[in-house]
């Protein structure tokens, strides 16, 4: 597999979760019908689909069945989704644009806003639990605990709680790192073990590696996510651009300034090609995925 095929690739996942994502939701007419109508347009329509594409390169190196890739990656999107509605409502960060459109408060109502978040973390967790996704039992309900715990106040949640926290406050490198491993990398790590447990066994060293390369990955996500934050404009990111700086947020640039930010993003690509260098051929996906994440415009 060529680097040339991986815009068709990183389309095709794009296009299938869209179509994974419109079957598995619940449909407009089905009561309460503004609620179905709030998840559907906070989920559907937008957005890069990494987490789901980290779930489609680690299944295949672990040759996992693309039908169980479907669920596993609908899982994570509904819960990344569910996390960007309620990050944008007034008590958090306060944001009327997402993904080139009105955030979802804005939209519809705060109240559906957050009732929406509410159904779609539920309704991933549904999917964990009715669709077959491993071979043996065991393995399925380890995905349900670690996608909990990515999820919940050891991870995203939690990160998001020590984000709040920080506004106006100098974090040391340290600590801005804890703080995005839990907010941001903690899906990106479920995402790629989620994919890898969909397929065959791939022994502790071998999930170790992709843990470690998952790590690296989110941790360049976040970076990267800074320095457009900083240097981009609304109508390029599809949100508001500059938020984290005038909200006082700590960020990687503010702490680094851009040029030491870019070289950090790029030694963690290093890092995250070294974690992947025992798979060969079958993580190539993984590989492209990751310099597109560090070099991406928005």
């Amino acid at each position: 597999m060529s680097n040339d095929e991986f815009p068709a690739w990183s389309r095709e996942v794009a296009g299938r979760m869209e179509a994974v994502l419109d079957r598995l939701l619940p449909a407009s007419r089905i009561a309460p019908a503004r609620l179905h109508d709030a998840m559907r347009y906070a989920a559907l329509g937008g957005g890069k689909r990494v987490r789901p594409m980290l779930v489609f390169g680690a299944g295949l190196v672990s040759g996992a069945d693309p039908a169980r890739l479907e669920v596993a990656a609908a899982a994570v999107e509904l819960v990344h989704a569910y996390s960007l509605v309620h990050d944008d409502l007034p008590c958090m960060d306060d944001d009327v644009l997402r993904r080139g459109k009105p955030t979802c408060h804005v939209e519809f109502d705060e109240a559906t806003a957050l009732l929406a978040g509410d159904a779609l973390q539920s309704l991933a967790f549904q999917l964990l639990a009715e669709h077959r996704l491993a071979d043996d039992p065991q393995v399925q309900l380890r995905m349900v605990q670690l996608f909990a715990a990515a999820s919940g106040s050891r991870g995203m949640a939690g990160g998001q709680a020590i984000d709040l926290a920080a506004v106006g406050r100098t974090l040391t490198l340290p600590e801005l790192e804890n703080m995005h491993i839990h907010k941001t990398g903690a899906l990106i790590r479920a995402s790629v073990l989620l994919g890898a447990h969909c397929g065959r066994p791939l022994g502790e060293a071998g999930l170790a590696s992709l843990d470690r390369y998952a790590k690296c990955v989110g941790l360049a996500f976040q970076v990267v996510d800074d320095i457009l934050d900083e240097e981009g404009d609304a109508a390029t990111l599809g949100k508001t651009a500059g938020k984290d700086r005038d909200a006082g947020k700590p960020t990687y640039t503010s702490l680094l300034g851009v040029p030491q930010a870019r070289r950090f993003a790029g030694e963690l690509l290093g890092e995250a090609h070294e974690a992947l260098a025992g798979f060969g051929a079958p993580a190539a996906r993984l590989r492209e995925l990751a310099d597109f994440i560090v070099s991406r415009d928005r």
